[in-house]
């Protein structure tokens, strides 16, 4: 007996869910026709000047970096944010030499912000008479005079060694000296040149100083041992060796060549 009357209340209950679950044709013609206005207006927005790009923004770069890419992106001036094709414009972007990265946001209705990590500039490369801003990367950032970007360590380089605005110096000599620059940034004795010689990576201080580091690895730590033994450094010391970190040595006569 209580099946016989258990088993209508279930499909009732059940029915009355369904009921309940299902949109109703009134919804339904509601939500196609928010769909409908919403395709409308941004078709409109795509064709006419509602959401035209008037102002470019970029973050995250100094002035002269800035200025380049707002150069590079302005062919999207006057065209609509929904149509702005945005792996283009990073590709644009991205091609100059002073960038690392780039992004990009609209900012609703008019103002399209682009978002730089640029390149950091660490050395001025010369080649005879020619030089150029590397980066930290051993990037070509742009051409300099010899005598230009003074407070910018000297990186000599071979007369044979290719040189490119925007390419690559050669990674196993300039770009190891630029990124072992990058790292002494905060190093607190100025860096007046920098070399790769065959027993090492050398960097000449302003002080007169000859730092020794050896093998272009462990940059950070033989540059914290480096900072310490300056402090203490008796007078008269020509150079300081730290190629072996745990072992530092000082002594007078100087580097031939």
């Amino acid at each position: 007996m209580s099946r016989t009357t258990t088993l209508p209340r279930a499909r009732q209950r059940s029915q009355k869910l369904q009921r309940l679950s299902l949109p109703s044709a009134r919804s339904l013609a509601v939500g196609v026709g928010l769909l409908a206005l919403a395709a409308g207006l941004y078709g409109v927005g795509r064709e006419t000047s509602a959401f035209s790009v008037r102002t470019i923004e970029v973050v995250g770069a100094p002035p002269h970096v800035r200025h380049q890419v707002k150069a590079a992106a302005g062919t999207v001036r006057g065209r609509s944010l929904l149509t702005l094709d945005g792996s283009a414009l990073e590709r644009a972007v991205e091609a100059l030499p002073s960038v690392v990265t780039a992004g990009y946001d609209r900012a609703f209705p008019h103002t399209l912000r682009i978002v730089v990590v640029p390149e950091q500039p660490v050395a001025v490369a010369r080649q005879g008479a020619k030089a150029w801003i590397v980066s930290a990367r051993g990037r070509v950032v742009a051409p300099v005079k010899p005598q230009g970007a003074h407070a910018l360590t000297r990186i000599w380089i071979p007369r044979t060694t290719p040189v490119a605005v925007g390419g690559f110096l050669p990674a196993n000599h300039a770009t190891a000296v630029a990124r072992a620059l990058a790292l002494a940034a905060s190093f607190p004795a100025h860096v007046e040149t920098a070399q790769l010689k065959r027993d090492g990576l050398l960097f000449r201080l302003r002080s007169g100083i000859e730092l020794r580091l050896g093998a272009p690895t462990d940059i950070r730590l033989k540059l914290a041992i480096a900072r310490r033994a300056l402090r203490r450094l008796p007078t008269g010391m020509r150079y300081l060796d730290v190629s072996v970190p745990g072992r530092p040595i000082a002594g007078n006569p100087q580097v031939s060549g």
